[in-house]
């Protein structure tokens, strides 16, 4: 791993941990079992264009965020991040483009998310309807911020000889 990497992925993982902690209560929607956080996902979409182990880690730091402010049924479900950030930039390291990567996961996120509530004692259709629907709209939208996000950041990009 290069210095760069580590070093994007530690400012990532930093944000990851604070979004759960800072934005608790404010930017947040909860409808039991489902919770969604404003701006969550975005540090696990900028970490899937970075590496596969950097998508890992920051999937980690957010399932731990997420188990700090609300606990092991959103934690569990934060942890979906790891699987479909691994899968992501695996995807992006393919060749595909970031609006695509975005889209090839939303349905990993989505069924992921729905999934493992089901052991917590939450029947289908509440693990369905309001997860699994609730998380891909919330894929979307955060994809949507992070994807400006990175046009704009790569609109000021500079090559280290200017």
């Amino acid at each position: 791993m290069r210095a760069r990497e580590i070093v994007l992925g530690a400012l990532l993982t930093a944000l990851a941990l604070l979004i759960p902690l800072a934005f608790r209560g404010w930017l947040q929607v909860t409808i039991p079992p489902f919770s969604a956080t404003l701006g969550s996902h975005v540090p696990s979409f900028f970490a899937i264009f970075i590496s596969p182990w950097v998508a890992g880690m920051v999937g980690l730091a957010s399932s731990l965020g997420f188990l700090f402010t609300l606990g092991p049924v959103v934690a569990a479900r934060a942890f979906i991040h790891v699987i479909f950030g691994i899968t992501g930039a695996l995807l992006y390291r393919g060749g595909l483009k970031p609006w695509l990567v975005l889209l090839a996961i939303l349905p990993i996120h989505a069924l992921g998310e729905a999934l493992v509530v089901l052991p917590f004692g939450f029947d289908l259709a509440k693990a369905g309807l309001l997860v699994g629907v609730g998380t891909a709209l919330h894929h979307a939208v955060d994809g949507l911020i992070a994807l400006s996000l990175l046009g704009f950041l790569r609109a000021f990009r500079t090559s280290p000889e200017q």
